[in-house]
């Protein structure tokens, strides 16, 4: 099997709707073109907390932010052809 080469990172908060719409694109999207995704909660430390803050979710290919509050299908798409 193929080790994955691309790989996500999505901010998130607990109880927070823009984050589970995020996380619930991601998941359909990984279906036909399969990422890693790492879920970081940003109340789980005070430096990210502060990082984030009202940002989240955020979306980030290393450290690159490909967007906030809402999926950006286009910079994840460019994101994941890059990656290749």
């Amino acid at each position: 099997m193929e080790q994955n080469e691309h790989s996500l990172t999505l901010y998130y908060r607990e109880a927070c709707h823009l984050c589970e719409d995020m996380l619930q694109q991601l998941h359909e999207i990984q279906q036909e073109h399969p990422f890693d995704l790492v879920q970081i909660d940003v109340d789980s430390d005070p430096g990210l907390r502060q990082r984030f803050g009202a940002l989240v979710p955020v979306l980030s290919g290393g450290e690159q932010i490909l967007c906030n509050y809402y999926l950006d299908p286009v910079a994840l798409q460019c994101y994941l052809a890059d990656s290749v």
